[in-house]
């Protein structure tokens, strides 16, 4: 359900300085580790590292009697291992047959999508998941 189409565009709702929500398209990287995501010096970024909650949100496109959605939320934690970060970039540009990063690209942070939540929505029955709302929560004393 995450990445249903290609390198799986999904939006990102951050919570602006005013409380408000702020909502981006973003392609996350998910991985055996974990799941995580370059994310530009700009707003949303200061929103995460201000507040670190996020909610990133998948619909999957489908037909027009079928409508399906997945959806995580938790907190990022920002990482600054160089060897993390070569390691989720190759992947990163591999599954987007890329060969160099774009200007500017070093400049992203690297995050990693902690989740203590998960939405799936069926409106008909899917690989084994019944129909409607099934929910995932992991909850810790961090």
């Amino acid at each position: 359900m995450l990445f249903g189409h290609d390198v799986g565009l999904r939006f990102l709702a951050t919570v602006r300085p005013d409380g408000g929500p702020r909502v981006n398209p973003t392609c996350p990287l998910a991985t055996d580790d974990g799941l995580f995501g370059f994310i530009v010096p700009g707003p949303k970024l200061h929103d995460l590292r201000r507040d670190p909650r996020y909610s990133l949100h998948s619909e999957t496109f489908p037909p027009p009697d079928n409508d399906e959605a997945f959806c995580v939320t938790g907190e990022i934690v920002e990482h600054h291992d160089n060897f993390l970060r070569s390691t989720l970039s190759r992947q990163f540009f591999a599954d987007r047959h890329m060969v160099e990063p774009w200007a500017g690209f070093d400049d992203e942070a690297l995050i990693e999508y902690r989740i203590q939540r998960v939405l799936l929505t069926l409106t008909i029955e899917r690989d084994g998941m019944p129909a409607g709302h099934t929910i995932w929560s992991h909850r810790t004393n961090v």
